[in-house]
């Protein structure tokens, strides 16, 4: 599980961070001024990567917090089985197994040979999207 480390003050929308033992990816974040007697605040609201679940969070914009470092690869479909996708890495030739994509749009689009962006983040491999289909 590969992780590194980052201040709140840095953390802009569209960036991960972990929050709970879940990748977060952050939707807005808003910063207040430090007061008389405080450091400055964020306010971060952010969308669970594996579950899909909102969470918002107050912390220090002083405070580190860990990142997931995002592996990303490219893949092509060699098997369809009932809840689970065989895949080969272009570029290892490795093959591994992923479960089926909740998006319906992205499950949709799937089919043998087709090649998918698939992201390991932290231990766990998920189909991002459909490059293309042969």
């Amino acid at each position: 599980m590969s992780i590194k480390k980052t201040v709140v003050k840095t953390l802009k929308p569209g960036s991960y961070f972990i929050i709970e033992d879940e990748p977060c990816k952050v939707v807005s974040i808003e910063k207040s001024k430090p007061g008389k007697h405080g450091a400055a605040k964020a306010n971060i609201t952010a969308i669970g990567f594996f579950t899909g679940r909102k969470r918002n969070v107050i912390m220090p914009a002083d405070r580190m917090v860990d990142v997931p470092v995002i592996d990303k690869r490219s893949a092509t479909i060699i098997a369809v089985m009932d809840d689970n996708l065989s895949l080969m890495d272009s570029e290892t030739y490795e093959t591994y197994d992923v479960p089926k994509p909740a998006d319906e749009e992205i499950a949709s689009k799937i089919e043998l040979n087709a090649t998918v962006e698939v992201w390991e983040v932290m231990g766990r491999k998920v189909i991002v999207r459909v490059k293309s289909g042969e």
